[in-house]
């Protein structure tokens, strides 16, 4: 296979002809990548007065085929010149210089981008993704559910019991993968307890650029009128976990996807399912009533109506990558109400509730491959240096 290609879209008419050229494009990314170098992608718009050639590095492409896939060929629907040429040398994942070129902090924003990540962070992320989940990147599927609780894993294989799990026991973020053709499926991964976990397994999945991300997670109610078993939107989150507080200033506001807390609102409301939008207060101490007063002082002040230790961190990292995201959480126990998660009673509300739970996460997500098939708006994320290969509002 030659490892050079050059796709003048204007020539062509048919979309048939463009998605062939484009599936090319893409085979030769493949091949470059797997002979030792990483693909270089250059993309001419005449259309553009300030960036008409943006260039840009990948590494193993194959496993976000898909995304290449539908970016190229919007690129190149709207006429654009794209070429396909090695770039240089792939460095091994032990190469000391390989963290020399995945710093976040070296962006210039005068200079638009095509892709949001380098290829060292790429095979960085994919190569931890495999570490943590069991599981290989090709596997992750555009629609991605996070959890932290085993029963919530049951519930996931009881209904697609051909998912793909992970390939080896003790790993610590298992994945699993209802895979559908063009990756249009749904990924459930455990992520474990806290902040740092939530940080960790998002940079990493982050590379994939999934449609959406969603949590499926339990909380404390902190309202007089909930209920255990009663539901929680987020529509806002104080953080309070402190994992990314370095790198995105408190005083960025983060809200979850509009689109997303309506297809999750509408089901709830099928389902006839109590209840509340609001404030997810987000931390990192499991005990935080041990420090009862100060705690509920922010909770005062910020209005919240639930106690995590994990979506303000999603949430906020899929701010920072432009992914599409919310929280739907259930209500577990009510720890300033005299209600604490006791062994006996939360096995019973587990089991209650862990069904309907996924069911109606799955079901959401099914209603956004419905209505946006190309992946939920996401202009509210953008920035004005937004990489090319951005997502479905691409200009």
């Amino acid at each position: 296979m030659a490892e050079r290609f050059e796709f003048q879209s204007e020539d062509i008419s048919s979309e048939a002809e463009i998605n062939d050229h484009v599936e090319e494009a893409c085979d030769i990314m493949e091949s470059i990548y797997e002979n030792g170098e990483y693909p270089k992608v250059l993309v001419k718009r005449s259309w553009s007065k300030h960036n008409p050639i943006i260039t840009g590095e990948m590494a193993k492409p194959k496993a976000y085929r898909w995304y290449l896939l539908r970016e190229l060929k919007k690129l190149a629907e709207k006429g654009a010149v794209i070429k396909v040429i090695p770039s240089r040398e792939r460095l091994a994942l032990n190469d000391p210089q390989l963290l020399d070129n995945t710093d976040e902090d070296d962006w210039d924003i005068t200079q638009k981008k095509l892709f949001l990540f380098s290829p060292e962070r790429i095979e960085i992320s994919l190569n931890r993704l495999e570490h943590y989940t069991g599981t290989q990147p090709e596997d992750f599927q555009r629609y991605i559910l996070f959890t932290n609780y085993d029963m919530h894993v049951e519930v996931f294989l009881d209904k697609f019991p051909d998912a793909v799990r992970p390939s080896r026991n003790g790993v610590q973020m298992p994945a699993y993968h209802h895979k559908l053709e063009n990756d249009k499926g749904v990924t459930l991964i455990n992520i474990g307890v806290g902040p740092s976990n939530a940080k960790t397994i998002t940079d990493h999945v982050a590379v994939l650029r999934p449609d959406a991300m969603v949590m499926v997670g339990h909380c404390g109610g902190l309202r007089n009128h909930q209920e255990i078993g009663d539901f929680v939107l987020a529509t806002g989150f104080m953080r309070d976990d402190g994992v990314l507080d370095d790198i995105l200033p408190l005083n960025i506001p983060i809200t979850p996807n509009y689109l997303l807390n309506v297809y999750l609102k509408e089901v709830l409301d099928k389902y006839n399912r109590d209840h509340r939008m609001g404030t997810i207060f987000t931390t990192s101490n499991r005990n935080w009533e041990f420090v009862k007063r100060r705690t509920v002082q922010q909770i005062h002040m910020s209005r919240s109506i639930a106690v995590d230790m994990e979506s303000a961190t999603v949430a906020t990292n899929g701010y920072r990558y432009r992914i599409p995201n919310a929280t739907m959480l259930c209500v577990s126990d009510k720890p300033l109400h005299g209600k604490p998660k006791l062994s006996d009673e939360a096995q019973n509300f587990y089991e209650n509730s862990k069904q309907l739970h996924i069911e109606m996460a799955v079901e959401a997500l099914n209603m956004c491959k419905a209505n946006y098939p190309e992946g939920l708006p996401n202009a509210s994320i953008r920035a004005m240096n937004e990489p090319l290969m951005g997502g479905p509002d691409e200009d």
